[in-house]
């Protein structure tokens, strides 16, 4: 009889572990999945963003005068919508990260002009 109480705890420790790890190996797959390219392309996405959300910062504080903001904006805005092409011909139907309410995935609306 202990035996096979033994045996049944161990099938249900068992159980356990499996469904409790269910989300992390879950996890795993979905990165393996999406292409290096896309990963990289992403991370370019943001940077970029951040960069001209700072360059608005700058210009905003008086750090940034404004022919520079302007120069500088419009370089930037030109490389982030080269990054959303490239993003866009691997088949991204939503490369620009907006959620149908005009925000980007990570909650933020996208930079405009001030």
């Amino acid at each position: 009889m202990s035996l096979l109480v033994a045996i049944l705890a161990v099938l249900l420790i068992a159980a356990v572990i499996v469904v409790i790890s269910a989300p992390l190996r879950d996890g795993r797959r979905r990165d393996e999945v999406q292409p290096p390219e896309r990963s990289v392309l992403e991370a370019a996405r943001e940077a970029k963003y951040r960069e001209i959300r700072d360059a608005e910062l700058d210009y905003r504080t008086g750090k940034l005068s404004g022919e520079d903001y302007e120069l500088l904006t419009s370089a930037l805005r030109a490389e982030a919508v080269e990054i959303l092409d490239r993003l866009a011909a691997l088949g991204d139907e939503s490369a620009d990260g907006e959620a149908p309410g005009g925000e980007t995935a990570d909650g933020a609306s996208p930079p405009g002009p001030p």
